[in-house]
């Protein structure tokens, strides 16, 4: 974030991502949601785009022109312009942006700032990764591709607008670090300890079946691997557990806001496009464990 003066700053973002579902058009779409975010989540309004594109030269080129097209398409429904990029050959497509975006009225957000009382709203279904991993090996039903589809989807423009509407404390949108590792991330910069309950979560359709399966993406690993001593959570024979680390394309955001008007919040975001919003946790005086899953 940059600050150009008489309230106006400047928020920049750059993110890419492998192919999360075999229709072109949907990917790019779904790529350019996925990077717009992190504008979304600052409280910014995206104006700019620039493509950063790895790209298999043995690709046919209705391929490609049905990924940018997709992807201009979703900049312009955020209200951005898609003005050039960089590409390069590899091996793996990867598709992502570099946004910029703008606030003008001195009101924006971080992923920290955390009061003790606060409420933890999360926006989405959880369990993206496990289904696109499952799409990826053969065996996602359809039901549950288009189901995950829609959630990718989602943009969180409509409530990033809502944020100036209540007493907001904190903003991230969870993506490739789960909502554990993301959750980490606003507890430890606010020096705070949040509690998720996990019944209040919606997760997405086949992801619980995935995971039992032990379909379950490389990164989700990872992420436990990186915050299992800070985390506190209890293993289970069904691998359930593995939701909280499971890596979110294009997922929702996590908001902190004073308990006062969480309800207020949660219903008012279920109004503009987000169902399964929810309150899922509170905020606490810092101990041992960053973050708690109960």
């Amino acid at each position: 974030m940059f600050d150009l003066g008489n309230g106006t700053y400047l928020v920049q973002t750059v993110d890419f991502i492998t192919p999360v579902v075999d229709d072109p058009y949907l990917f790019g779409r779904i790529s350019a949601n996925n990077s717009i975010s992190d504008v979304y989540a600052m409280g910014g309004r995206p104006v700019t785009a620039l493509s950063v594109f790895m790209l298999n030269c043995a690709m046919e080129k209705a391929m490609i022109q049905a990924m940018m097209q997709g992807a201009a398409d979703e900049c312009a429904k955020a209200g951005a312009a898609l003005c050039g990029g960089h590409t390069i050959a590899d091996n793996e497509i990867k598709l992502g942006f570099s946004v910029t975006g703008v606030i003008e009225d001195k009101r924006f957000y971080r992923n920290y700032g955390l009061r003790d009382g606060d409420a933890l709203i999360y926006t989405k279904k959880l369990g993206i990764g496990l289904v696109t991993t499952a799409l990826k090996a053969g065996m996602a039903t359809e039901e549950h591709i288009r189901s995950v589809t829609e959630t990718m989807l989602i943009s969180n423009g409509n409530a990033s607008k809502l944020l100036r509407s209540f007493d907001v404390s904190a903003c991230t949108d969870v993506t490739g670090f789960g909502i554990a590792g993301h959750g980490y991330e606003m507890a430890n910069g606010s020096g705070k300890t949040i509690t998720f309950d996990s019944g209040c979560f919606t997760y997405q359709d086949g992801a619980k079946e995935y995971a039992s399966q032990f379909i379950i993406p490389a990164g989700a690993y990872g992420t436990m691997d990186f915050v299992k001593d800070i985390c506190g959570f209890q293993t289970s024979p069904d691998n359930s557990h593995m939701l909280y680390f499971d890596p979110q394309t294009s997922g929702g955001l996590l908001i902190g806001v004073s308990e006062k008007d969480a309800e207020k919040m949660v219903q008012a975001l279920r109004s503009e496009g987000y169902p399964c919003a929810a309150v899922v946790g509170t905020a606490s005086e810092k101990t041992d464990k960053s973050v708690i899953f109960i």
